[in-house]
């Protein structure tokens, strides 16, 4: 059993050294040749026009919140409905809750305006 768990342990020195050594690597053989126009913030190919810090509103950070929130909770469900035929009762049942419970909350969230694209 310790030996398993030195070998393990030797794979992550191993792999912790490896990965250290390639950035470090990489870091001291990279070409240096700074320049006014290396340092320019990249739009699209074209000059940048207007302040680089903009307010974003806050809807759309909870919109996406939102969906995320209820995309990963679609994830959980596919697992649930690809064994329905062969879930005892209780299973089903605790199923159904759930949904119940996303339907919940995809109400609340509606009525508080969170789905609203302005």
């Amino acid at each position: 059993m310790l030996e398993q768990f030195t070998f393990v342990g030797f794979l992550l020195v191993v792999a912790l050294f490896l990965g250290i050594f390639l950035i470090s690597l990489s870091w001291l053989l990279r070409p240096k040749r700074p320049s006014p126009r290396k340092s320019e913030i990249y739009e699209c190919g074209l000059r940048p026009h207007g302040e680089p810090w903009v307010r974003f509103k806050a809807q759309y950070y909870i919109f996406a919140l939102v969906f995320l929130i209820f995309d990963v909770e679609a994830v959980f469900l596919f697992p649930w409905a690809l064994a329905y035929n062969w879930l005892p009762f209780y299973a089903v049942l605790e199923g159904v809750i759930f949904i119940l419970l996303l339907g919940a909350a995809l109400v609340y969230v509606w009525r508080k305006g969170a789905l609203e694209w302005m």
